[in-house]
């Protein structure tokens, strides 16, 4: 309901022909547009990525309304000459799936679209504790689910509901990431192996090593284990930072000069550590764009693009600078009133 409500008022929007007018004002000169999955089939992946369609949708409507789809580099060289002629897109993918080959390669190449992909370490080596397939497994196989470390049983018998309750459970480890490792259990009894999910989701060493060598792909560095920075000592923070570089680099043969936070848990210190480790440029997941302003370019803002609240209207909405709108709106509001508390209740997926 919220997404449709969501998508009437940008359709509404768009047909009065004010996209243009919110582009002028709130659009930047340049966006970074962030992936994870791209998914042949959206509802067995309980709409957890973006489908092939959105995706195709979104590299169309981007070449069709004069954005330049670059690599990294040069939209920021483009930016630091103050280039005026042309907004410009670059495309970036977290995690390095396996489907970003075998379903985004072939839509990127048609499109002649650079992109950057971010990968950890422990994709690669089959380590990583990728809690959010895990969760998703858990839901997409059987429609009675206990997580005991949340005191909560979900009974989710259709699609919406399933979704609903992934959703519940991935935002309660998002709250404190230190909670994915009380999912262990729950793994284990369900006969969830994360190793496998790994081997299933994730590229190898020999694949990524072949996809360095396509003339569109940059490769960035993930940390090690996909860790959220923000939330780890210092010490620990720089490992995983310096430590996944080398290992790309090692294994690639190839300079690795940019990084993504994982989960966009970063601060000043881990802006501070990514350059110490090496790295050119950082990208987070706050939403927004980039000017032609002074930009730090160790918390580079992004626009994600999922299947689970995005639509294509949506999309151009975002793109156009319509949610940046909002948010302003929203920041104007909120420095003359007290916050307001969502008290309500949300989902039709059961819980006992």
């Amino acid at each position: 309901m919220k997404r449709q409500l969501k998508d009437l008022v940008f359709r509404a929007i768009g047909s009065a022909g004010f996209f243009p007018v919110f582009r002028r004002i709130f659009a930047g000169r340049a966006v970074i547009v962030m992936f994870h999955e791209i998914q042949r089939d959206c509802r067995s992946e309980l709409m957890t990525g973006t489908s092939v369609e959105l995706f195709e949708y979104s590299l169309g409507w981007l070449k069709q309304e004069g954005w330049a789809i670059v690599s990294l580099e040069e939209c920021l060289e483009r930016l630091a000459s103050n280039d005026q002629s042309r907004r410009y897109a670059v495309l970036t993918f977290d995690d390095g799936y396996w489907d970003n080959i075998s379903v985004a390669l072939p839509i990127l190449e048609r499109n002649n679209a650079p992109f950057t992909m971010y990968v950890p370490t422990a994709a690669l080596t089959r380590t990583m504790q990728c809690w959010w397939l895990g969760l998703r497994e858990l839901f997409r196989s059987r429609d009675d689910v206990t997580i005991d470390a949340m005191g909560m049983r979900f009974h989710c018998h259709d699609l919406e509901s399933k979704r609903l309750a992934l959703t519940k459970v991935d935002q309660w480890v998002h709250q404190d990431y230190r909670r994915a490792e009380m999912l262990a259990q729950t793994f284990s009894d369900a006969g969830i192996s994360l190793s496998r999910l790994n081997s299933q989701y994730f590229l190898d060493r020999g694949a990524l090593q072949e996809l360095s060598r396509h003339p569109l792909a940059s490769i960035g560095g993930h940390t090690t284990s996909h860790a959220a920075l923000a939330t780890i000592d210092t010490t620990s923070a720089r490992a995983e930072l310096a430590d996944n570089r080398n290992y790309l680099e090692n294994l690639l043969q190839l300079p690795v000069r940019h990084h993504a936070y994982p989960y966009g848990a970063c601060g000043v210190r881990e802006e501070h550590l990514a350059k110490e480790a090496g790295f050119a440029t950082a990208v987070t997941t706050r939403h927004g764009q980039l000017g032609t302003d002074r930009l730090n370019q160790f918390a580079l803002p992004r626009i994600g693009v999922g299947s689970a609240f995005d639509s294509e209207i949506s999309f151009a909405a975002r793109m156009n600078g319509v949610q940046l709108a909002a948010q302003t709106l929203l920041a104007g509001r909120s420095h003359r009133q007290p916050a307001a508390r969502d008290v309500s209740g949300r989902g039709r997926a059961t819980v006992s």
